[in-house]
Parts: structure tokens; sequence; C-alpha cells
């Protein structure tokens, strides 16, 4: 995309950010450290001001930047414990829309190889190819990898099929 820096910025939080923040929200599980990952992922965009041969690469760049941040963060934050404010007795109005399903719990205890790919390909929307680009895999493994996910999502949901 041609044009000012800014708008190259402005094109590319339009064009990913839902979708980041999707697939941010799958790996820490709150909205606040969701945000978070997202804006650490455009800063990094910001400083590098990488140049892409195209939209796919771009969109598989800022994904990958955006789960690597994620995996930073729970890193970062293994050791410090806190209690979610529903455990505590406290109820929002965000933290309502945020429980999480049967679903996206059997997701959530997914590793972490599985579950990325799981998001990009049936909730994202990615090819098995785009899948295996942005995850730096092969598209076998991707396939197989979608395979074992959904056989513990099977097993997870009590033999439902997904």
């Amino acid at each position: 995309m041609s044009g000012s820096h800014t708008d190259v910025i402005e094109h590319a939080y339009h064009e990913y950010a839902d979708m980041l923040y999707r697939i941010a929200f799958t790996y820490m599980h709150n909205r606040e450290d969701a945000e978070d990952a997202v804006h650490d992922a455009f800063v990094t965009y910001i400083e590098k001001a990488p140049v892409f041969s195209d939209d796919a690469h771009e969109r598989a760049w800022m994904v990958r930047v955006t789960v690597n941040k994620c995996l930073d963060a729970k890193r970062r934050h293994k050791i410090r414990q806190y209690t979610p404010l529903e455990d505590a007795g406290v109820q929002s109005e965000a933290a309502a829309d945020e429980l999480p399903t049967e679903l996206s719990d059997a997701l959530d205890r997914l590793p972490d190889k599985l579950r990325i790919v799981t998001i990009l390909h049936y909730f994202e929307g990615f090819s098995v190819k785009e899948v295996a680009a942005m995850t730096s895999a092969t598209a076998s493994a991707v396939k197989m990898r979608l395979a074992r996910a959904r056989e513990m999502l099977k097993e997870a949901l009590g033999g439902e099929s997904i």
C-alpha cells in the first residue's frame, strides 16, 4: 500500500485489529491483556516498519507477532496469580460478556500449537497453506495439528461433533 507511514498504519489497524484481538483473547482470556497484546503488536509494527510483498504476508506477520506477544506476556505473568472478578463475587457487564463457553474452555485446554492452528483455520477462515505460513509449519503439520485438535475437542465436549 502506498501513502504516508500514518496511512499505512491506519490501514493495517482497520484491516487486522479485530482479528488480532480475537486471537489474543483466546490466549489471554481477558479483554485488557488481549488489548495489550494487540497494542504491543502494533507498536512492533510501527517500530520495525516492515515491508511486505502482499497483504497475505502482512497479515501472517501481524498474526505471528500477536501470538508471540501473547506467549511472552503469559511467560512474564506466569508467577502472578490473581482472582478473576467474577470469582471474587464482582460481576461487571464486560466480564459477563467474556465468560468462557464450553467450547472456549475446551480450546483453552489445547496445547498452544494446536490452539493457534484451530483458531486461525476454523474461526478466522485461513487456509491450511496460510496457517502453515503464519506458524512456520508445513501444511502437513498443520493438517495433523487440526486433526489432533478436533479429536481432543470432540473428547472434551463429550463426543459431540464440532
